[in-house]
C-alpha cells in the first residue's frame, strides 16, 4: 500500500481526483447510506479542496499567467495532503472492499504472503455517559480468552438501534429489542478502543448496541461473530 497511487500528470489527476469523490459521496448518501463509516465533516473537507483544485486547474487549461500556475500547484499540493489520511483513514478497511477501491485507482492490501483469517473472537464494550444525550462505547475488547490471529481482528464493526417510533432525524428504529446485530438499522465501522454516540433529541430512550470484529477482507470472508447486545438508556 506504499505505492504512489496519485497520478502525476494533472490531467490524470483532476480525472482522478473527481471520479474518486463522486463515487464515494455517492456511497455516502441515500437513505440509509451504504457507508455510514465516513463522518460528515471528512466528506465535506474533501469537498472543499476538490472544489478549490477544479478552480485553479481550470484556469490553467487555456493561456494562464506563472500566478495562475503557483496557484494550481498549491491547490494540487493541498488536494493530495487531504487526499493521502482521507485514503488511509476511509478507504483502505470494511466497508469499503478490494473491487470499491480497484475502482476509483487505491491500491488493495497484497494479501499475497499469508491468507489473513476470519475473525472468530466476539467483541464487547464497556458503556460511558460523557454528557447529556452522548453515550461512549469504551474498552472494547475480546470476550473471555480470545486468540485470534491479530490480523483477523482488523477493527469492530458497532451496530446499533434506538427504540421506538421512527423521528425525523433518524427514521430506522427498531421496535422490539434485538435477538442479534443484525436487527440493528445502524452500524459503524472504527480501529479504536472507543467510540462516542451523539443521541440529541433522544434523550431518556433506549438504544441497543453489538459489536463484530471485521478484517481487511470484506464480506462474510472478513466478518466474524456477532458479539452480545447490549443496551444503554441515552442521558
Amino acid at each position: 500500500m506504499g505505492k504512489n497511487y496519485i497520478p502525476a500528470r494533472d490531467a490524470d489527476f483532476d480525472r482522478w481526483f473527481s471520479f474518486l469523490y463522486q463515487y464515494v459521496s455517492q456511497k455516502c448518501a441515500g437513505q440509509p447510506p451504504e457507508w455510514t463509516h465516513i463522518p460528515q465533516a471528512a466528506l465535506t473537507r474533501l469537498g472543499e479542496v476538490h472544489a478549490a483544485w477544479k478552480t485553479a486547474y481550470g484556469a490553467t487549461i487555456g493561456p494562464h499567467t506563472p500566478v495562475e500556475t503557483e496557484i494550481k500547484n498549491e491547490a494540487r499540493e493541498e488536494a493530495e495532503a487531504a487526499i493521502r489520511p482521507f485514503v488511509n483513514q476511509y478507504l483502505r478497511y470494511p466497508p469499503v472492499t478490494n473491487a470499491d477501491r480497484a475502482a476509483i485507482g487505491v491500491p488493495n492490501p497484497d494479501t499475497s504472503r499469508m491468507p489473513v483469517p476470519k475473525p472468530e473472537a466476539q467483541p464487547e464494550a464497556d458503556v460511558a455517559y460523557p454528557g447529556v444525550h452522548r453515550v461512549e462505547l469504551n474498552n472494547i475488547r475480546t470476550v473471555g480468552a480470545g486468540e485470534d490471529d491479530p490480523r483477523s481482528d482488523y477493527g469492530v464493526r458497532v451496530f446499533w438501534g434506538i427504540l421506538g417510533p421512527a423521528a425525523e432525524h433518524d427514521k430506522f428504529r427498531i421496535s422490539a429489542p434485538p435477538v442479534t446485530g443484525d436487527d440493528l438499522p445502524h452500524s459503524t465501522f472504527t480501529h479504536r478502543k472507543r467510540i462516542s454516540f451523539d443521541f440529541d433529541g433522544d434523550s431518556g430512550k433506549t438504544v441497543y448496541f453489538c459489536l463484530r470484529y471485521e478484517n481487511a477482507k470484506g464480506g462474510e470472508e472478513g466478518e466474524g461473530p456477532f458479539g452480545p447486545i447490549f443496551s444503554a438508556i441515552i442521558p
